[in-house]
């Protein structure tokens, strides 16, 4: 099977070539037909699969031969980050169809995208909150709007879009071709297809589980020891890119700063960075420059880097959907990779729900020569306060709480400067 019988413009199977796509993947194979005949479709499928181009290439077969300078595809993805992967895989593409994308998100300036959203582009590629902000104003109008994508619908769900989604949905025209995509299918994206989709197509590819080309493991351990525990793990794992997930923001931030310290050469990926340093990250990350990223899971659905060889989750996700869309960074595109996950014994019953997911037991290990029986570092006792003189101001005592490291990352030695070895 070849792209050839799509009978794609000659302008779009160049971008095709330029891309390096040899053969549709199978999620490509069976939703291009139905959307280039113009029906809805509910596609179902792993990440890495190939999900992008199956809507970006017959969105741009139909735009081509049609009227210019307005907004006649829009696509809402979830974060910034993917956000940006979509509108780079239209841009190349389509770079010989002279149709134009835009990115729509926030923590950047509204100017640019407010010339984007007034007839310099056709395609817009918008996280909901920014786009709502644009609505509000009146720097957008989505009239024209011919085919919409909800990309990656069940984890804008997760991330409470769904009343920005449902004003979003209900500025656009009446009479359009509605494209939903999601890695997993809760009730809500059922009750969605059904609002939304007009007697649609479904297209799943597989079961809705982790992706086969991963091995699984657990790693128990005192939650105090976390932080030493991953530190031993990647000086004994060999390997290529490896991505690690953390539950908050302000974990991600201190783990990145204990690698940086034990010698790897590590970034973070969080939502307390500016999208300038973000990028820097992402980028960083993607070329090799930085062989570790620590991100939240607003990183589970932006990252397409193929030579990611571990996701480690230094802390285990809150549901097995996340968990599926955490390990779905490694074993792309036919590769292997491996998943590790640090638990402890408040896990339990998130690791039943995983392992009923994957329908099987994850295998346990242990690191040998690891001390599992260290005791938590205990804080020295403070000096008593000195006593208060009358009638004299005494100025409020410095805030040190945000700033200090605390938690599991806090007081625990540094294990040597080994660096990774690729």
């Amino acid at each position: 099977m070849s792209f050839e019988q799509f009978r794609f413009d000659p302008k779009i199977s160049a971008g095709i070539q330029a891309h390096g796509f040899l053969a549709p993947t199978p999620i490509q194979a069976q939703a291009i037909p139905k959307v280039l005949e113009g029906r809805d479709v509910l596609g179902l499928a792993q990440t890495g699969t190939g999900k992008t181009a199956a809507f970006a290439l017959p969105i741009l077969q139909r735009l081509l031969p049609g009227p210019r300078a307005r907004v006649r595809a829009l696509v809402l993805a979830p974060t910034r980050e993917l956000a940006e992967q979509t509108h780079v895989a239209f841009s190349r593409l389509g770079r010989s169809t002279g149709l134009r994308s835009a990115t729509i998100y926030g923590g950047v300036s509204m100017r640019p995208q407010e010339h984007a959203l007034k007839g310099h582009a056709e395609i817009a590629v918008a996280c909901p909150g920014r786009l709502l902000d644009h609505l509000n104003q009146g720097t957008a109008d989505l009239s024209h709007v011919e085919v919409v994508v909800l990309d990656e619908a069940d984890h804008m769900l997760d991330m409470g879009f769904l009343p920005d989604m449902r004003r979003i949905m209900a500025k656009l025209p009446g009479r359009r071709q509605t494209l939903l995509f999601s890695a997993t299918m809760p009730d809500e994206i059922r009750k969605l297809a059904h609002e939304w989709l007009r007697d649609p197509a479904t297209v799943q590819i597989g079961e809705l589980v982790p992706v086969t080309t991963v091995s699984h493991y657990l790693y128990p351990v005192p939650e105090h020891l976390k932080a030493e525990l991953l530190l031993e793990l990647l000086k004994r794992t060999a390997g290529g890119s490896v991505l690690i997930f953390t539950r908050t923001k302000h974990r991600a931030k201190r783990l990145d700063q204990r690698l940086q310290k034990a010698g790897f050469s590590a970034a973070s990926l969080q939502g307390n960075l500016s999208q300038n340093r973000r990028k820097q990250a992402l980028d960083g990350f993607r070329e090799g420059r930085f062989d570790f990223l620590v991100a939240t899971d607003i990183a589970a659905r932006g990252i397409d880097v193929s030579q990611i060889s571990h996701v480690i989750n230094f802390d285990i996700p809150d549901t097995a959907e996340a968990y599926t869309h955490r390990i779905g960074r490694t074993g792309r595109a036919a590769k292997t990779g491996d998943a590790f996950t640090l638990v402890t014994d408040q896990d339990a019953a998130m690791i039943k729900q995983i392992e009923r997911r994957l329908g099987r037991a994850i295998e346990r290990r242990t690191l040998a020569e690891f001390d599992y029986r260290r005791s938590q570092p205990h804080a020295a006792p403070q000096a008593a306060a000195r006593p208060s003189r009358p009638h004299q101001h005494q100025p409020a005592p410095a805030r040190h709480d945000q700033a200090k490291p605390h938690g599991p990352l806090h007081g625990e030695r540094s294990r040597g400067r080994r660096r990774w070895r690729r």
